[in-house]
């Protein structure tokens, strides 16, 4: 980007921050543009920008803690006031351990730096003295401690400036410091965390360097019976702590661990203020590193982080904390209105010295956001789940005045007027609003009830109607209304002009018409409803059949499309017979395509099977047997979403039964919704299983669509990709149901997933992606798992497209590669095999783009490169599998030499993919191979080499997969089969020899001409020797 350009764009970005200052991701924007322009004042203006209107990360507070520093005199009292007063903005945001670290830095020098000066400032005072400094520092650990895992940093940095004071103090001073050392290690004794044994050593060697050795024993006592609660704390929390880690901190191990605390009898609130400060800390940075999906973890956190606190009280910085981190979330505001409701009914010196503002000013405050609102059809849509709770906290808080009469002269219009915007915010929002009507409902009941405005909730509910007009439930509430307020005119009249309406549940419409003829109605009007309702219900079903009609042919001709494409035509040549005057064209003949064909053309005699003749001369046709049908999940399956919580399998039997026979049915209960799989015998039942879309179980509407079809192929996405990272890239577009990942069991580069969502909606939003360059030169590509494509998205040749080459010399590079290469065709990707250190392995994988471009670069091998000769052969580990047990280079065969590399995992979780334990111990050791056994839930792990097992057996942190601690043993080797007996004519038969394995000594020898062959009956028996030979007896064979 040109300077031109560059300062149009940072014009635009601007403008849009004038209109949306509390939008984070244009501040995110901002901040790039900056970057990207190299130009320090402006990407200052960006960060001050940001942290004036939102909380931000430490990694922007960093910068402006250092750019306050430079430009400020520090060396005096008004310049370190002010760099101080920065420190306390960045630490009212999220705990940072970096910046709180950095601040201790600063008092520490600041106070060495005016204790020696031998003329105090004037305006100095108490400023950095040691008891101030002390106290400070203090308050700052503080905020760091319950960090569990890392608090310590901040404690030991804070101890030893404190012994450093003990050593500098004069005797009268000694005394007073003791007893502050003293203190300060008891009071960490009590707290939980990682280095509580060093905390403990700490306090001996004080002990020992500063009290009476007669108190020695009594302390150390003492100290070990107040420290014991809080080791066992962090002892139970120890697992938790390292599966954190091990999952990079990750936003989902923060809430897995947070969920677990809570499930806790007596959660400890220290460790869990802790977790949700450090999980918010970690959501932020990287809401700021453009993270999909950590804008909404973070309102999940604070949401049940206010939740959890609310037994203990919330302080005014509290909830501006919470409101500042996340201004998008109607929950957030909710809670903090409610709280000030609470408040606002104590004494007034109360609330005068709880310094709240009022109800109205923090709605104004939350609405002055722009979060809530959406400009016009063309910017993006606003969650209404967002809106309804911050508008029906401000209205509930205003009716409930009304109603105890603290509200003043305008409490009812000002009730009235909040609502109906809210609702009109609603509206707009979103093409869907709030299918629920609940702003509708609460403003309905207030008209009804406390109001004594009938009229006005008819024309509530009327606006309502209209404007869903395609929601049944809208138009039942709205003759609900009606028969309330005894417009039964209206109201029949309703139910006569809708009945025939394309509604999407028509069907409640009728029950409520029904049931209001029988309340209200005369006989000939009930007549009226049933002949009417009937009219409408053939309609209903005539249309529904015709659309289904559709349905079914348009997915029959897709499969039809879909089963040519992947079954094509094999012409088989028929072979004309004339008898008589009539051409008979004989049938085809039955192959057995696994049989192997002789090379010469020849059949050999022996091989021909026995025939017999039948009484008619005739040669009697054999049949064969059968081959069972390949299960086909990909077409016989359909997904169906949106459940109701109390679906069963039974439903969805009655459901499907006129389909065709269902072979499984799997229910998979997701945070937010209920989903099943329906799996047929046959996928002629597919078609009519896919006319159930939108029909109702327990009166709520479902979906039901071809598994496939919320299905996508991901692949050439990032080496650094794992599980979490697909999901939170992909999460954007939709609820994910599963993410399925590919065996590196018989090949380790495959790259490539299976990303299934609950609507095929979300997997054609997330086609976008497709293309996306998400590193240099790497397009990632997206495609939906269309069977019928199968071979576009499958990697089921990448075998005969791949070549390893090897023996490369060092200063080989990827050029020198493709220069050779691709000579022969297209290349898709050189892959240059190196150790960690970054330095060449001397082989690479080649992937070509067609088979035969590869079979052609065959010819490469034995060529010269920088003075080497190179091997090249496909890859293909199962065919080298497949081969003789040969020898390696620590003279052991190939299995043993593997063995000796391997480990075996025992408690796997059930279903765990192959694929996702591959990626989790890739993070902490080189992974050749994994192999699971579901039966036993163990899996055997090859790794690159006999030292990198080692790593992993005597590993002391444990690693944690969904809850499961792994546990590692070595990968002993299996019974060994008997070796053959012994040649009888041998002069010596070693001892035990029928039991002990020949390893690494080559394969054995046919014995030449003359050679007594051992017995072949399992009766032989070796020959008796009845006396030891000895050292005499082999001199006289020596002769």
């Amino acid at each position: 980007m040109d300077e031109s350009a560059a300062l149009d764009a940072l014009a635009d970005m601007l403008t849009r921050l004038s209109t949306n200052p509390y939008n984070v991701d244009l501040h995110v924007q901002h901040i790039r543009l900056a970057k990207s322009m190299e130009d320090k004042d402006q990407l200052l203006v960006a960060l001050e920008m940001a942290a004036n209107y939102v909380a931000t990360p430490d990694d922007i507070w960093l910068l402006l803690i250092d750019a306050k520093t430079a430009a400020s005199d520090i060396n005096t009292p008004e310049g370190a006031l002010e760099v101080l007063g920065v420190y306390s903005k960045a630490e009212s945001d999220y705990m940072s351990l970096s910046i709180l670290q950095k601040h201790l830095e600063f008092l520490a020098d600041r106070h060495e730096y005016f204790s020696g000066l031998e003329v105090e400032p004037d305006s100095l005072g108490e400023l950095f003295s040691v008891d101030w400094t002390r106290e400070a520092m203090s308050i700052v650990v503080s905020e760091g401690a319950s960090d569990i895992s890392q608090g310590h940093v901040l404690w030991d940095q804070y101890y030893n400036w404190e012994l450093e004071i003990l050593e500098k103090a004069s005797t009268d001073e000694k005394s007073l410091s003791v007893n502050v050392i003293e203190n300060i290690l008891l009071a960490r004794l009590q707290q939980p965390h990682a280095n509580h044994q060093d905390t403990y050593q700490s306090y001996s060697s004080f002990t020992t360097a500063y009290k009476p050795a007669s108190e020695y024993e009594s302390l150390l006592i003492s100290a070990s019976k107040l420290r014991s609660r809080a080791v066992k704390a962090y002892e139970k929390r120890e697992a938790s702590e390292m599966g954190l880690a091990a999952a990079g901190y990750s936003l989902d191990a923060y809430a897995t661990y947070i969920a677990a605390e809570r499930r806790r009898r007596d959660p400890d609130y220290f460790i869990l203020c802790g977790l949700y400060e450090r999980g918010l800390a970690e959501a932020s940075r990287r809401q700021f590193a453009g993270e999909l999906g950590a804008e909404r973890t973070m309102q999940m956190f604070w949401v049940g982080y206010i939740d959890f606190v609310k037994s203990q009280g919330q302080s005014v910085e509290f909830w501006r904390r919470a409101t500042r981190s996340a201004p998008g979330s109607g929950e957030v505001w909710a809670r903090y209105i409610r709280f000030l409701e609470q408040e606002s009914e104590g004494t007034e010196d109360e609330m005068r010295a709880a310094k709240n503002e009022d109800i109205e000013a923090a709605y104004t405050r939350a609405l002055s956001t722009t979060l809530f609102t959406r400009g016009g059809k063309s910017d993006p849509e606003v969650d209404a789940d967002q809106i309804v709770p911050l508008v029906l906290a401000r209205a509930g808080a205003e009716k409930r005045a009304v109603e105890t009469g603290r509200a003043d002269e305008n409490g009812l219009a000002t009730l009235i007027k909040v609502t109906e915007d809210g609702i009109t915010m609603v509206r707009q929002a979103s093409s869907s609003g709030d299918p629920r009507f609940r702003l509708e409902k609460f403003l309905s009941e207030f008209y009804l009830s406390l109001a004594d405005i009938p009229d006005a909730a008819v024309q509530l509910w009327a606006s309502t109607a209209a404007h869903y007009r395609s929601s049944w439930a809208a138009w039942v509430a709205y003759t609900d209304v009606l028969i309330r307020t005894d417009h039964h005119n209206l109201a029949r009249k309703t139910f006569q002009d809708m009945s025939t309406k394309n509604l999407d549940y028509p069907e409640a419409l009728w029950d409520a018409w029904h049931n209001f003829e029988h309340a209200h109605g005369s006989l000939s009007s009930l007549e009226e409803a049933i002949n009417k309702i009937s009219q409408a219900r053939a309609q209903l079903e005539a249309r529904r059949a015709r659309e289904a009609e559709k349905a079914y042919a348009a997915a029959a001709a897709q499969y039809a499309e879909q089963q040519a494409a992947l079954v094509p035509a094999v012409p088989v040549p028929a072979t004309a017979v004339t008898q008589g005057s009539v051409s008979v064209v004989s049938e085809a003949m039955d192959v057995d395509f696994s049989a192997p064909a002789d090379t010469k053309g020849k059949r050999k005699a022996e091989e021909e099977p026995p025939v017999t003749e039948t009484s008619g001369g005739k040669k009697p046709r054999l049949e064969t047997p059968p081959v069972p049908l390949k299960r086909d999940r990909e077409n016989c399956t359909v997904f169906v979403a949106d459940l109701p919580s109390e679906a069963t399998e039974a439903d969805l039997k009655v459901l499907f039964k006129d389909c065709g026979d269902i072979r499984e049915i799997k229910f998979t209960r997701m945070p937010e919704t209920l989903v099943a799989t329906v799996e047929f015998y046959d996928r002629d039942s597919v078609p009519a299983a896919l006319t159930k879309d939108k029909k109702r179980i327990h009166e709520t509407e479902i979906g039901v669509h071809l598994a496939w079809r919320s299905t996508l192929y991901v692949t050439n996405f990032p080496e650094k990709f794992d599980d979490t990272s697909i999901r939170d890239l992909f999460g954007q577009y939709g609820l994910i149901f599963d993410v399925r990942w590919p065996s590196k069991k018989f090949k380790a580069t495959r790259r490539f997933c299976y990303l299934q969502y609950t609507s095929p909606s979300s997997a054609e939003r997330a086609l976008e992606l497709h293309g996306r360059e998400l590193e240099p030169d790497r397009a990632i590509s997206v495609l939906i798992s269309n069977p019928g494509r199968k071979k576009e998205r499958s990697d089921a040749d990448a075998n005969e497209r791949e070549l390893y080459v090897a023996g490369l010399s060092k200063f080989a590079t990827k050029d020198d590669l493709r220069k050779v290469f691709e000579t022969y065709g297209p290349i898709k990707e050189i892959r240059l095999a190196e150790d960690k250190s970054g330095q060449p392995k001397g082989f690479a994988f080649i992937d070509f783009e067609s088979e035969t471009d590869a079979r052609a670069a065959l010819a490469a091998n034995n060529y010269e490169l920088k003075n080497r000769r190179i091997a090249v052969t496909f890859t293909d580990t199962r065919v080298r599998a497949k081969n003789k047990e040969g020898t390696t280079e620590t003279g052991l065969g190939r299995r043993a030499d593997a063995r000796n590399r391997s480990v075996r995992v025992r408690n796997i979780p059930s279903g765990t993919q192959e694929g996702l334990l591959h990626q989790l111990l890739e993070k902490h050791s080189l992974v050749k191979r994994t192999e699971i056994f579901a039966a036993l839930n163990e899996a055997v792990v090859e790794l690159e080499n006999p030292a990198e097992a080692g790593k992993l057996l005597l590993r002391t942190e444990p690693i944690i997969l969904d809850g499961n601690v792994l546990q590692f043993s070595e990968e002993q080797a299996g019974p060994q089969p008997a070796a053959p007996p012994p040649v009888t004519g041998g002069m010596f038969v070693p001892r035990a020899a029928g039991s002990r394995p020949r390893a690494g000594l080559g394969r054995a020898r046919k014995p030449g001409l003359g050679v007594m062959q051992a017995p072949s009956s399992s009766n032989a028996q070796l020959p008796e020797h009845k006396e030891k030979k000895g050292q005499d007896d082999f001199r006289k064979m020596l002769g």
